[in-house]
């Protein structure tokens, strides 16, 4: 496959600039609604229940999307693949102003399959156009999905209430980032570049299923995310319970997903040096487990342990991602370990907010839901340690 070069300093620095804003749009649409969450549960008298789905509804269609996503890259290209994934989060984003519970279901479904794409896509771009600077550009674009996640969710509060405008405007006004996205993208839309080789190889006889390593770097990503999605999903609505106002647990929230983005800059230098990961996964894993105690039993420290959870949170996450590098023979190997981590890490992930509100539904409070968390990074750091030994997978079942 010839490799597409800018062909100016202008279109380079669109490129760039592009995937920054494409990056953008794979959190905040899905994690704005946490701060927003009672509010909504009050307009639509949902159950605790019912409101964790519109946190699981995009993580079920990240598992179920993402195969669609290569399929649609093989016919349209990268550059117009992910051209759609923006407008079906826009779409998604203004579905949010009409005063309807199916429309709210239905467009969280719609940004998932949206953010799904660019989740699968991105990463290929960066691998055809910074071969050379793989792991900058994904620090950069997992900066910026932490940055605007993060500061999204501290805003929405006050832009709901700004001359009480509302929830519904406050998310939908979230489509204006994904507008001016696609503006900037269409001078990409000229190319039609397939989707690398890696990305699009059938990788079924690599039978990474049947190994107890593969496994357990799924499960190390599959528990952090369960943990890292209850997070997102319920962290405001446990601070408002411990007393804090709804900006503040807002604030909080953004705080921790600002931190999630920290490690990228510390981690992917530092992992070029260590051949063996296992302390340094267990070590984040128990902390992780630690600080959802202390939110539990010392909720006045709340900043201090949103930071080091979402710290934790996002560690592990490239720790995870990095060991399906590390741990494989060659790209089919890693491309199958990639799918297999994807599928059951977001299944998983998925059954979370919904438990968590369940278990705040029928005890009356956020001590379980604590706990549990608590268990699935202490799960994390159990399988982060197995899968961070210097060893790899075998190329035969």
């Amino acid at each position: 496959m010839l490799i597409q070069q800018p062909q100016s300093r202008l279109s380079f620095a669109l490129l760039i600039l592009g995937i920054i804003l494409i990056a953008s749009n794979l959190r905040a649409p899905v994690t704005g609604l946490a701060p927003v969450l009672d509010q909504i549960i009050l307009s639509f008298n949902l159950s605790a229940s019912q409101a964790g789905m519109l946190t699981t509804l995009p993580l079920i269609a990240f598992a179920l999307a993402s195969p669609l996503a290569t399929s649609l890259a093989k016919r349209q290209g990268l550059e117009v693949s992910l051209f759609i994934a923006l407008i079906l989060i826009g779409l998604g984003l203004a579905s949010r102003m009409i005063d309807s519970v199916p429309i709210l279901y239905l467009g969280t479904v719609v940004i998932g399959v949206g953010i799904a794409i660019g989740n699968v896509l991105l990463p290929s771009l960066i691998k055809r156009d910074f071969a050379h600077k793989v792991a900058v550009m994904t620090s950069a674009y997992v900066l910026a999905m932490g940055i605007f996640g993060g500061s999204y969710s501290a805003l929405i509060i006050p832009l709901a209430e700004y001359k009480q405008i509302g929830w519904q405007i406050a998310l939908a006004s979230y489509a204006l980032i994904t507008l001016l996205s696609l503006f900037i993208w269409l001078p990409q839309l000229k190319l039609r570049t397939k989707p690398t080789k890696d990305l699009v190889e059938n990788t079924d006889e690599v039978k990474v299923w049947h190994q107890a390593l593969a496994w357990q770097i799924t499960l190390l990503l599959g528990c952090n995310s369960l943990f890292t999605y209850i997070i997102i999903g319920w962290l405001p609505s446990i601070l408002i319970d411990s007393g804090f106002n709804a900006q503040q647990a807002g604030a909080l929230q953004g705080s921790f997903q600002v931190a999630s983005a920290l490690p990228g800059i510390i981690l992917i230098p530092l992992l070029a040096k260590l051949k063996d990961q296992r302390v340094l996964t267990f070590a984040l894993g128990v902390l992780a487990s630690l600080s959802s105690i202390g939110l539990l039993y010392m909720p006045v420290h709340a900043f201090v342990w949103s930071i080091t959870m979402g710290f934790c949170s996002g560690a592990c996450f490239i720790l995870g991602l990095s060991f399906i590098s590390l741990r494989t023979h060659d790209s089919h190997q890693a491309a199958a370990l990639s799918g297999m981590a994807q599928c059951i890490g977001y299944l998983l992930a998925a059954t979370g907010p919904i438990i968590a509100g369940a278990l705040h539904s029928y005890f009356g409070n956020w001590t379980s839901t604590l706990w549990f968390c608590a268990s699935a990074s202490a799960l994390s750091a159990m399988f982060g340690y197995l899968g961070g030994r210097n060893i790899t997978i075998r190329n035969k079942a």
